[in-house]
């Protein structure tokens, strides 16, 4: 019910962002982010019950992983609206309200199993919870870049422009180490826990590495070669293709020791 709700939320935000949007009013929004808030703190909660009703964490499945994503991106959505103030992007509210949405509307799919179940016996590590909270908080700020990416491309606007590239590089400093700590370091430290090795070129371990050395090479390049500008906005777009492979893609297509979320 709690998710229920907190989906309701993000849509109403949603709708009254386009309102805004349409009227040439966005800098008017003064309330959309504290829907934003109100839905990831419902979000969590939702994880917080599950997590009392099994006994553990409940992020060991797709469907209460997408409920955690979904509740990071909507909180960062409502930071990044309290310290840009006024000077926000609307259409980076809107791209990153849209994502949560999305998210939450595969969460709701009737394939996407919802059973509060209690999770296997290789998944109750401790290093598990670290490595999946980590992993799906660095990617929440790649899906924020992401967002910034596609505005980037889609105004003309130099002085938006170099606000959208600073944002995406700013979202993907920060979500690069937290990505890199949560799904390379404890992914391989749960991994060795669960299986007795640290690294065995599992489907999803593969395509987590791929994702992390785009990024590796977003900020290299933006470091030593100075990348900037329509390059720099394609390659995050990429980036955040990779991350939702590895999440989505990987889970349904390829066979592996992650496949049960």
């Amino acid at each position: 019910m709690t998710a229920t709700i907190a989906f309701a939320l993000l849509i109403l935000s949603l709708l009254i962002q386009i309102v805004f949007l349409l009227m040439g009013g966005a800098g008017r929004d003064r309330f959309t982010h504290y829907l934003s808030l109100a839905a990831a703190l419902l979000l969590f909660f939702t994880t917080g019950i599950r997590s009392v009703q099994i006994g553990f964490l409940a992020m060991t499945n797709t469907y209460e992983s997408l409920i955690f994503f979904a509740g990071v991106i909507a909180l960062i959505l409502f930071i990044y609206r309290l310290r840009a103030r006024g000077r926000a992007l609307p259409f980076l509210l809107f791209g990153g309200t849209l994502l949560s949405v999305l998210f939450l509307a595969i969460a709701s799919s009737p394939t996407i199993p919802k059973e509060v179940l209690p999770p296997i016996p290789a998944l109750r590590s401790h290093w598990l919870l670290l490595h999946v909270s980590f992993s799906f908080i660095g990617e929440a700020f790649f899906a924020f870049a992401f967002a910034a990416s596609v505005y980037y491309l889609a105004v003309r606007n130099d002085e938006k422009r170099k606000t959208a590239d600073r944002i995406i590089y700013t979202s993907i400093g920060i979500g690069y180490p937290i990505f890199t700590v949560g799904a390379l370091i404890f992914g391989a430290v749960w991994a060795q826990y669960a299986w007795g090795r640290y690294w065995g070129w599992d489907p999803k371990e593969t395509w987590a590495l791929v994702t992390w050395l785009i990024y590796t090479g977003y900020l290299h390049s933006r470091f030593i070669a100075k990348l900037r500008g329509r390059a720099s906005a394609v390659l995050s777009i990429v980036g955040f293709c990779f991350t939702m492979f590895t999440f989505f893609g990987v889970n349904y297509l390829l066979s592996g020791l992650h496949s049960y979320g």
